[in-house]
């Protein structure tokens, strides 16, 4: 199939949705997919997102979007994130009829809360609901994210999991004596992400835990955290295989976070043979279940604790069961593709009309809205 894929969080952007979306298409690629991605590193005018600089929205980007996907002329249009990109394409899809798919990635209701007390989470919700429910298929990363959304009046929602490299990822790394964490006081609680107030950081920090706590990445809390607790250890960002030993030297990854829908982070450490706790909250929760791969409990303390007395092999076991290629098998499955005959009339219509006026495609073979 040929594939469109618009978002507004991509390469060079380091976070647990890009890592999804660049395996996904790798994957769908090696499939023998053709796959093109709009994103806002394509030439566009962009401005940072306020509070979170990494994210560049784009502007005046429409136009050239409606172009590159008239030339393209997709099966399926994926629409992954609610940004300026995403806007534009949505709209585009909307007057022309033709049916897209939509992914949930982050709570961003939660997140703009966190950040912005003022902004009720009902408008937030609003504004997603809106978003989501004008297209297909929304492909979020649980099924108990699913119930959730699914309460919040979010319709057509279908789980879409993540996978993990664990080849990148692997129990082998760990050294004990004269690893990353060397010289510390065991046992070593890790984190690994970004260092900001959505992520929760100080529901670990405040632990009162044994050994060593250990934070890992960077974010616009880091500076503030590293001031207020000297007693921890903050390394600032790590990639690579160097990242990868900071997971398989730790003894326990805790996971303070209770807005995330899932959380690759967890993954990559169970991989490296690392038990996970976390809140009994979706995303965490729904990766730990009942493997012994890890614990979680409104005492984030005790599942800590509780971690130190699993067994390491199991974990890394659990980590093997999810791979990005059956992400990417479950992702193109989850797609809205119009019957044949119907796209290339469609697209010919298009082309020939000069994208003027609304060649649309037939409501019946649009989207299901139920």
């Amino acid at each position: 199939m040929r594939i469109m894929l618009v978002t507004d969080a991509w390469e060079p952007q380091v976070n647990g949705v890009v890592r999804t979306l660049s395996r996904t298409v790798e994957e769908c690629r090696a499939m023998g997919h053709e796959v093109e991605v709009i994103s806002p590193y394509d030439g566009y005018l962009t401005f940072p997102l306020p509070t979170y600089p990494e994210i560049k929205l784009a502007l005046f980007a429409k136009k050239d979007i409606r172009q590159r996907i008239q030339r393209f002329e997709p099966d399926a249009i994926h629409i992954a994130t609610e940004g300026t990109i995403g806007q534009a394409a949505r709209a585009l899809c909307l007057k022309w009829n033709w049916p897209f798919t939509t992914s949930y990635h982050t709570q961003f209701p939660e997140y703009v809360h966190a950040r912005m007390p003022l902004i009720p989470l009902a408008l937030g919700y609003a504004f997603m609901r809106r978003f989501h429910n004008s297209g297909g298929r929304m492909m979020v990363t649980t099924e108990s994210m699913r119930d959730v959304l699914l309460k919040k009046g979010f319709r057509n929602i279908t789980a879409w999991a993540r996978g993990v490299d664990t080849i990148v990822f692997n129990p082998e790394l760990r050294d004990t004596d004269n690893g990353v964490y060397a010289g510390l006081q065991r046992p070593i609680f890790v984190n690994v992400g970004r260092v900001a107030v959505e992520k929760n950081i100080e529901g670990m920090l405040e632990l009162d835990l044994p050994g060593t706590k250990v934070v890992v990445g960077d974010g616009p809390q880091f500076k503030e955290l590293k001031e207020r607790y000297p007693d921890i250890v903050f390394t600032g960002p790590k990639y690579g295989e160097e990242l990868a030993r900071h997971f398989a030297d730790a003894d326990v990854f805790i996971f303070p976070s209770r807005t995330d829908t899932f959380g690759l982070v967890n993954l990559e450490a169970m991989a490296c043979g690392t038990p996970v706790a976390s809140f009994p909250v979706p995303g965490p929760q729904d990766i730990i279940g009942d493997s012994g791969a890890g614990a979680f409990d409104e005492d984030l303390r005790a599942a800590c604790l509780a971690c130190l007395e699993l067994d390491r092999e199991t974990a890394r076991l659990h980590a093997q069961t999810y791979s990005w290629t059956s992400c990417a098998e479950d992702f193109v499955k989850n797609l809205e593709v119009p019957p044949q005959p119907e796209r290339r009339r469609f697209w010919k219509r298009l082309k020939r009309l000069g994208g003027k006026v609304r060649p649309r495609l037939p409501k019946r073979l649009r989207r299901n809205r139920d």
